[in-house]
This record gives C-alpha cells, structure tokens and sequence, in this order.
C-alpha cells in the first residue's frame, strides 16, 4: 500500500513539474525586449482596400517587420483611415495606415470623433503624399469641381479621409455634400461605377498612380479635375495639414499635368506596444524603404519621417529619430 502511495506522490510531482514547465514556454512565447516588456509574437497592421495603395505597400512593409523584428506581422485590408484608428483605439490592431488629417481629427475629438477624441494612438512617422484626385470619365462632360453639382459622385465612406477631403474641397468652391448626389463606395467601387455609367466621378484619396484608376484607365479614357490655384492656397491656409501636388503627364493617360492637393500617408500605432519595439519597426521601415517592391517606397525617407505629423510620437520611433538625427 505504502508503496502505491509513493508511486503515485512521485508521478503527480512528475506532473506537476510538466505544467511548470509548460507554463514557463507559454510566457516566453514572444520573448522579451531589453526594456523588459512582453515582446509580442504577432502584430497585426491595418492597410486599406486591396485597389488602393495602402494594402500592397502594408504587405511590403510587414515583411521588412517580421524579417527585422522575429515579430510576424500580418497585414489586412481594411476601410482604411477612420476604421483603422478607432481599431488602434480598441486594441484590435497593432499598427496602422492612416492619413496625417484624419489621425488628428481623431486626437482632437473633431469631425467623425466628435465627442470621442482618442488619447492612445501615437505615431511612427510619415510616408509620402496622399494625392486628392477627382476622377471622371473624358466624355462625362465635368471639367471643374463646380461641375459636379448634382451629379452622382463617390465621396467614400462617411468618416473616412476621402469623405473629409471631398468635404472640405467642396468647401472652398463654396458647395456642400448637399450639391451632388453623394455615393458612399470604395475605390473599386467607385471605378467600376464609372466604367458602368451608374456614377458620374470619384474622389479618390491615396498615392498616385492608384491601382483602381489605373485599372479604369485601361479601358476608359479619363481626366482628373484640376484644383485652381487659389482654391488650393484657401484649402491650405484654412487646413495647414494639405500641401499642394501635382499628378503628372502620362499617369493614367493624360496628356497634360493636373493640379490638386495632398495629404501625407502616416503609420501610427497603440501606445500599448514598447520603446524597444515601436524602434525596431522604426528602424526597419525607414532602413528597409529601398527594398520594397513598390513605386511609393522611394518616397519613404528618415528625412521627411516627423513632416505633417499632427500627434505625438511614439517614445520608441522618437529614440530612433534622435539618434538619427532627425529631431534635435
């Protein structure tokens, strides 16, 4: 009997043993990082929809990540701008895409944050410009922004950046949303509704060339409405986050240089995430931009990394732009 007893205190020491053990490999699983945080093990980063910029460059982008970090990083599409900072602000994302406007929007408890400003997203750092472009088919008969009155146009969706951007230029050529027959549509939604004739233009928000418009102009002859200049000097002097820009020649077709407006395209991220993390992902992106496959990578550079940032920066990206040089 005695015997028994003692073969089975062995075997549940043996147990117990194996637990601890256990227990010790699951609270290691992301390691840690020498500020002595939780390393994670998988971060996740918000893009856009699959037709605009954001989705493909996000892929690049997670690569460059997870090879410098040993953090896998999954990209997803998303509504993009809005959607993604209030699923920073909810913890069901790590990093984001999001426009410099929106993101301040959000931090102040304006426009599609009013009465719920958002205290714990900070950023990484800027990307490259957001080119504004209304888009419309070269026999739509709309050669001006006034044109579009009462015409069906795609502002995308209520709260989004393109939404506010369509917004605040129809405001400086003194109209409202109530002046067109808005259409709440993604980009390739908004494309494809041109190509059918079920909507008049677009506004599209995101990095020229565009995947949707370029795949419209395949197969439609289209324009891009020019911004006057000294719309363009009200909508700046009015909202400081826009710069002017211009689309050139040949893009998507046309013959002449179109003149419009920008925003920059930014990360930012939960404040949740460690210093020795948030400079990490600094130091890769902005090391690794001359390795990704894609045409807006080039604009990515250590030098313009704090321009038309409108929040606070992450403690760990801000180490990195002092130790660069970046900041003084």
């Amino acid at each position: 009997m005695k015997k028994k007893y003692l073969l089975l205190a062995i075997f549940m020491l043996f147990v117990a043993v194996i637990l601890a053990a256990c227990g010790e490999e699951s609270n290691d699983e992301g390691g840690q990082s020498t500020d002595g945080e939780e390393k994670p093990k998988f971060l996740t980063m918000l893009t856009g929809g699959t037709t605009g910029t954001y989705y493909p460059l996000g892929g690049e982008m997670s690569k460059l990540i997870t090879d410098a970090t040993d953090i896998q990083t999954d990209p997803q599409s998303s509504n993009a701008s809005a959607d993604n900072v209030i699923a920073l602000q909810e913890g069901e994302a790590d990093i984001a895409f999001v426009q410099t406007d929106v993101v301040s929007f959000a931090v102040e408890g304006i426009n599609a944050f009013d009465g719920n400003p958002v205290d714990n997203v900070v950023a990484i750092g800027a990307l490259y410009p957001e080119t504004v472009q209304i888009v419309t088919s070269a026999d739509s008969g709309i050669n001006s922004v006034e044109d579009l009155a009462g015409k069906k146009v795609s502002v995308g969706a209520p709260g989004s950046g393109t939404y506010v951007n369509a917004e605040q230029l129809l405001e400086v050529h003194g109209m409202t949303m109530d002046d067109i027959n808005k259409q709440n549509l993604d980009f390739g939604e908004s494309t494809g509704g041109i190509q059918d004739g079920n909507i008049d233009a677009a506004f599209i928000t995101a990095g020229a060339p565009t995947g949707a418009v370029d795949g419209l102009a395949a197969t439609n002859k289209i324009i891009v409405l020019p911004i006057e200049q000294d719309k363009i000097d009200a909508l700046i002097e009015k909202y400081p986050y826009y710069a002017a820009d211009t689309i050139p020649a040949g893009t998507y077709g046309l013959e002449d240089e179109t003149k419009t407006v920008a925003v920059l395209a930014m990360l930012a991220v939960k404040d949740s995430l460690s210093e020795d993390v948030v400079y990490d992902i600094t130091k890769a992106i902005y090391e690794g931009a001359p390795n990704m496959a894609h045409a807006k990578a080039e604009f990515i550079k250590l030098e313009n990394a704090v321009d038309g940032i409108g929040i606070d920066l992450h403690p760990g990206a801000e180490k990195y732009y002092e130790e660069e040089g970046v900041l003084e």
